[in-house]
């Protein structure tokens, strides 16, 4: 008679999300790496080409974040349900085949000397096309491979993945545009099919709905009915939408990178950064990796509002900071407050949704991350143009700071999640009459 098999300690031990973390790891790695190359190259060429000052050509990295944002808004809901209705793996597949072929483009535009704004912003709209059918379905692909014991673990280990890459890819990618231009494009261009081979080895994954099925306007309608209905999921979603649309600093470090931060007497430049663009990654690989070996399991609510209001204040430390060292320190620290607070809300996120409507919940939270993103550089640009660069990163902190604030009182739920169970899941909103 055979020994039953022990239950896995550690996600790493389940070798579907080992494919996963490597295929994650990589995809972030080759993405992060063309975001900040298209957003230092549509800064460059506003000011080279098209003769723009420093404040027009950073409203320009405002409409480039615009630009990614309005497919996502119109793609999100529909995302959500390619991920609820087809097999996972082959949506992110598809998704990193596009990101492939952008890739490639700025590739042979960037060797030929035919970049435009036109033609940036809009590979940057098809970039954010590709990523809303991406992050929905990849989100949604970890809790089907791993035990539920096992998901704030495996949360850990894969906003891990994601930091590192966020180390390593725009570092790497900025080196070699030092080096020659057009390499990181296409060493992206290799990685984001590789990533995509690996995600579609595992096994499939498709979400299983009870009962007869319904029109996909209807489930559209249901993901934002279950999300509208828990205060709880409102709460964590809106949270990071309005904090980070005004806190985010990395829409403005091209500016500091080519006209404010200096090193030796020269600007920093592309090199500089991707080590500004690293510097939160850092901060947030080292959390994250203490998280998977430790998780936090009391007084989940209250720590992650106090690790908003430090990624405020680390911001406003960063707007206000001349030297390029301390500048990359605060980076560091205001990516470990964000860390805390993305692996806080993600395993509420994830654990309180049910597993039919986790591509739906994961596109809208998806969503509010992108809007917090990419309008939040349209707001660094608006706001940019009026006070500056630093004022505009430095009125950014002081605004996630005051919203932390304000959703703590309105959103009381927030406060008393104790522990990662999903207290505040109602049972009607979770029945398969729902789905």
């Amino acid at each position: 008679m055979t020994e039953p098999l022990a239950e896995p300690t550690s996600p790493l031990q389940i070798a579907d999300y080992r494919r996963f973390w490597v295929a994650r790891f990589l995809a972030t790695f080759a993405t992060l790496s063309i975001v900040v190359l298209i957003g230092y190259q549509t800064y460059d060429v506003a000011r080279e080409h098209y003769g723009m000052g420093i404040r027009d050509a950073a409203f320009m990295l405002g409409l480039l974040g615009a630009a990614q944002f309005v497919p996502l808004f119109v793609l999100t809901p529909v995302a959500g349900v390619v991920a609820d209705r087809f097999d996972r793996r082959r949506v992110v597949l598809f998704a990193n085949v596009i990101d492939c072929g952008i890739a490639l483009t700025l590739a042979f535009a960037t060797a030929n000397g035919a970049l435009t704004l036109p033609l940036l912003f809009a590979l940057a709209a098809a970039h954010g096309a590709a990523r809303v059918f991406h992050g929905p379905a990849l989100s949604a692909i970890a809790p089907n491979i791993v035990p539920p014991a096992l998901l704030p673990k495996a949360i850990a280990l894969s906003s891990i993945a994601w930091q590192v890459a966020t180390v390593v890819g725009p570092a790497v990618g900025g080196f070699l545009f030092h080096r020659s231009p057009s390499l990181p494009y296409f060493i992206a261009a290799g990685i984001l099919l590789a990533s995509g081979l690996l995600i579609s080895t595992i096994r499939p994954v498709r979400a299983v709905h009870d009962g007869p099925p319904r029109h996909p306007l209807k489930q559209i309608a249901d993901g934002f009915r279950f999300v509208r209905g828990e205060r709880f999921l409102m709460g964590c979603i809106t949270l990071d939408l309005f904090a980070v649309l005004l806190g985010g600093a990395t829409a403005m470090l091209p500016v500091f990178a080519r006209d404010i931060l200096t090193w030796n007497g020269e600007p920093v430049g592309a090199q500089g950064l991707g080590l500004m663009r690293g510097a939160p990654a850092v901060g947030a690989s080292l959390v994250a990796a203490w998280l998977s070996w430790k998780p936090l399991e009391r007084n989940v609510g209250e720590k992650m509002l106090w690790a908003v209001v430090g990624f405020g204040a680390a911001t406003i430390g960063f707007a206000f900071s001349t030297w390029f060292p301390l500048s990359l320190v605060l980076l560091a620290l205001l990516g470990a407050a964000d860390m805390v607070s993305v692996f806080i809300r993600n395993s509420l996120v994830q654990l309180n949704t049910p597993d039919t409507m986790r591509g739906r919940v994961s596109a809208i939270s998806g969503l509010a991350i992108s809007a917090s993103n990419e309008l939040g550089e349209l707001q660094s640009g608006l706001a940019a143009g009026l006070l500056g660069a630093a004022g505009a990163v430095a009125f950014g902190g002081v605004g996630a700071i005051v919203v932390t604030a304000i959703w703590a009182v309105i959103f009381p739920e927030l406060r008393k999640a104790r522990t990662f169970a999903p207290t505040f899941l109602h049972s009607d909103t979770a029945s398969p009459n729902n789905q």
